[in-house]
């Protein structure tokens, strides 16, 4: 349904795209382009589908590993760690029903 000139960007969640079908359509040139740095599988396989096609970029899915994102990461798992140390509740709970049972 996407246009023939769109380009498919997937830096969310690899599964949401179906690569197989995304690779014919780039072959077909139903679509212009794709960028993704997520896959289905996390460690996909040299001879995928998508590798070798002159319109797809395909990254590491490392995008948040910026150092300005990991000292935000940093301090804000520093300051969970003083909270709980003080006795205090984490206000960024990861599975907070999960840890209540504990």
């Amino acid at each position: 349904m996407m246009k023939p000139t769109a380009f498919l960007i997937n830096a969310a969640r690899g599964g949401l795209i179906d690569e197989e079908a995304l690779a014919i359509a780039l072959k077909n040139k139903t679509i212009a382009g794709a960028a993704l740095d997520v896959f289905e599988q996390e460690h996909t396989l040299k001879n995928h589908s998508l590798w070798g096609l002159d319109n797809v970029i395909v990254t590491p899915h490392i995008a948040g590993l910026t150092t300005e994102a990991m000292s935000i990461m940093s301090l804000e798992c520093s300051k969970e760690i003083v909270r709980v140390k003080n006795n205090e509740e984490p206000i960024k709970w990861v599975n907070k029903k999960q840890m209540t049972k504990i």
